[in-house]
């Protein structure tokens, strides 16, 4: 019988350890890495997060698993990006939107200052994270959402947003001194799809996908011979691929350099719609976009000599 006491008392001793310790605390599940990381600097311990889409996933092809349809309806908040980043989930979210939050981050921005997308009529292009200034009306979105659900600890998150925002605005700064640093006529960001155009047009470079907005879409032959010419007209020494999408536009392109006579080569691998593997510096979205801008400047500075 004394071992049936203890055996109670051991668990409601392990009831009582999972209620202090928080095991049961509300659930955000994000759909990338960049809104994981906005979620885990603003909820800190207070509620549990997880990204569906690791590194290396590009999100415009990604199919949700049934493995990640039981975490979207296990969520208590479903945190996306919109603008129809998340093309082939859409209807999925669609649907969960009718019983759960679902917060499109993305379409807090006002449409001003949006890029259209000229292959799809009212559309967007979803890659805003690469204006971090933009970025911070996102992260705005997630904060208020977040504070919304849990006013009792909104304190907290407000003090948590304050300072990550304080930290993106760092950010922005050094993006833009950084760029800054790369003579203008050597300005020339080539890369496997159009995902930087946002970063172009806040810190002033010029930018060159080979596939459009979307990686959905194919590239011809006509768009390997324009960007080509691009290269080769402006002396561009190095182009780059990235970490989520094929590198076979990027070859196609230099091959076709190659045959109009000019090398160019790679200068790097970009990370564009998700991050680095999570624990490492360009696993955080800070750590990306720093690591990306390091990149950029010391390929394209590079180029300066070519160019006297």
């Amino acid at each position: 019988m004394k071992y049936l006491y203890l055996l109670i008392f051991c668990v409601f001793l392990s009831c009582q350890t999972a209620e202090k310790t928080g095991e049961n605390k509300p659930k955000i599940v994000t759909s990338t890495g960049m809104l994981y990381d906005a979620v885990i600097n603003i909820v800190g311990d207070k509620m549990d997060a997880e990204a569906l889409m690791g590194p290396g996933v590009d999100p415009h092809l990604y199919k949700a698993t049934q493995g990640d349809l039981s975490r979207l309806r296990g969520a208590d908040i479903i945190v996306i990006n919109g603008l129809l980043l998340e093309g082939k989930m859409g209807e999925i979210l669609k649907q969960l939107g009718k019983s759960q939050p679902v917060v499109a981050a993305a379409e807090s921005i006002p449409e001003t200052l949006l890029r259209a997308s000229v292959p799809y009529e009212n559309a967007y292009d979803p890659h805003v994270w690469f204006d971090v200034s933009l970025w911070k009306y996102a992260v705005n979105e997630i904060g208020e959402a977040i504070m919304a659900y849990d006013e009792n600890n909104k304190a907290y998150y407000q003090s948590n947003l304050d300072k990550y925002i304080n930290q993106l605005d760092d950010l922005h700064e050094f993006v833009k001194q950084e760029i800054s640093s790369i003579p203008k006529k050597n300005r020339v960001l080539v890369t496997a799809h159009d995902a930087f155009g946002y970063f172009g047009a806040a810190y002033d470079i010029r930018v060159e996908g080979v596939q459009g907005l979307s990686t959905v879409s194919d590239f011809g032959l006509r768009d390997i011979s324009d960007i080509s010419d691009i290269i080769i007209n402006n002396n561009v020494s190095a182009i780059f691929v990235e970490s989520s999408v094929s590198d076979k536009a990027i070859k196609a392109v230099m091959q076709g350099c190659r045959d109009k006579g000019h090398e160019v080569k790679i200068g790097g691998s970009l990370f564009s719609d998700a991050m680095g593997a999570f624990g490492t510096v360009e696993g955080t979205y800070i750590g990306m976009v720093k690591y990306n801008t390091k990149t950029i400047v010391q390929e394209l500075s590079n180029n300066v000599k070519t160019n006297l």
